[in-house]
């Protein structure tokens, strides 16, 4: 028998709550001792200090980390947060959602994450630059184009993974476009990456709103996040016909029963970066928002929103999970309980970005490119073949559909490691 370990080192509450998740899974596949801890926790972690010189020439030393969750089915796959809250607990918890999310989605990809703890609000775009070079610097014998592939997440961006690419490429002596995904098109990067993660969101929410007989133009939606991930899924979901009832970032929410205007929310914000004093709507908190009578509730900001305090008060007949990890073990107890509302769960909802990353890389590997169409429809059948297989793994052995892509990902990572054998 094998004997299991405790991790202090990424000790945190989403930790916790990533590895729950695991327990359960693993024990509803009955998953074997001698492969339970290997499939759980990450492989490596790197800390790193990232000083900058500030533009009034003071330095500035920041924090940042990259953790490897599993090498075993491919290079690892995974963002790069700029977030003023980042932990290494956190990190890890996200590296370990991309392993099960790659390996459900079919990805030649283990998952990995990487974070700075920086409020990327708070520095000026050459301090943003230092830092992104600095970061993908410190990180540089730890990454590569069959070793680790980061991406834009939380707080970072296209322009962001072409300075870390520029930076990898004068490194190696060579320019490496598949050093990064999610890069601008200009140097390699993929059309439909930018607005892949919040498409296949709002794909997969029109196809079980057809398996419920919901027809999506009667549909009302509510969305936590108006960043890349919520904006694209509002604007993708209006375009099917859906109505937008309420958006929100970090500094404010809105709702208009009616319906908003996305492309004017999405004019204020290019112009303002923020949706704060949007008047297309009526002021409400985002706590508000999330008990909003709806029948799509799209969390799509950070993990954690959805908790044993507001679970009992959701009034959405589907929950479409945009972010990673937005709802608390206990308050996933709560919705099963209750039975009345579909979940897409993150690691399915949200895995259109890594498909489409993957499509990338593919790309930059052959040098060859394709149209927006190709890859969107390349996209959406990943997605069916996914959607099909979790419903029914769902069927077959009366689980959650959380625990059916949970027990379909974590399998195929342990197959994976199983045939792999132990390295003495």
């Amino acid at each position: 028998m094998s004997k299991a370990i405790v991790s202090s080192l990424y000790d945190s509450e989403v930790f916790r709550m990533a590895c729950r998740q695991f327990d359960k899974a693993a024990d509803a596949i009955s998953l074997p001792d001698t492969l339970r801890d290997r499939t759980k926790y990450p492989r490596r972690c790197l800390a790193v200090s990232l000083p900058i010189r500030r533009q009034d020439g003071s330095v500035t030393v920041f924090e940042g980390y990259r953790v490897q969750h599993n090498l075993s089915t491919g290079p690892s796959k995974g963002g790069i947060r700029f977030h003023q809250s980042v932990t290494l607990g956190e990190v890890a918890a996200l590296s370990m959602w991309m392993s099960w999310k790659t390996s459900l989605v079919g990805l030649p990809y283990g998952g990995a994450k990487g974070g700075v703890i920086v409020d990327p609000h708070t520095l000026s775009e050459t301090e943003l630059e230092h830092l992104s070079r600095r970061y993908m610097q410190e990180m540089v014998n730890f990454l590569g184009p069959h070793v680790d592939v980061p991406a834009p997440d939380v707080g970072t961006n296209e322009k962001i993974m072409g300075w870390m690419m520029d930076t990898y490429s004068n490194h190696v002596g060579h320019l490496e476009p598949a050093i990064v995904t999610g890069k601008p098109i200009a140097l390699g990067g993929s059309q439909g990456r930018r607005e892949a993660t919040g498409e296949g969101v709002a794909y997969l929410v029109k196809q079980y709103l057809r398996d419920l007989k919901v027809p999506i133009g009667r549909a009302t939606v509510a969305i936590q996040g108006f960043g890349n991930v919520g904006s694209e899924t509002a604007r993708a979901l209006a375009r099917y016909g859906a109505k937008i009832i309420a958006i929100s970032d970090h500094t404010g929410a809105f709702h208009h029963p009616k319906g908003i205007n996305i492309e004017k929310a999405l004019t204020y914000v290019r112009s303002q970066k923020v949706l704060r004093d949007f008047d297309g709507g009526e002021p409400i908190t985002n706590a508000e928002l999330l008990e909003l009578k709806c029948t799509v509730l799209i969390p799509a900001a950070l993990e954690r929103v959805i908790t044993e305090k507001n679970a009992a008060q959701l009034k959405c007949r589907m929950l479409a999970e945009a972010a990673n990890g937005p709802t608390t073990n206990a308050a996933d107890k709560i919705i099963d309980e209750r039975g009345d509302i579909e979940v897409i769960p993150d690691v399915l909802c949200n895995s259109g970005g890594v498909i489409v990353s993957y499509f990338e890389w593919l790309q930059n590997l052959s040098n060859f490119y394709w149209d927006r169409e190709e890859v969107m429809t390349k996209l959406f059948a990943m997605l069916d073949k996914a959607k099909l297989s979790v419903d029914a793994q769902k069927k077959k052995f009366q689980f959650s559909r959380r625990l059916a892509a949970l027990t379909l990902g974590i399998q195929r990572v342990a197959d994976a490691k199983q045939s792999r054998g132990l390295f003495p």
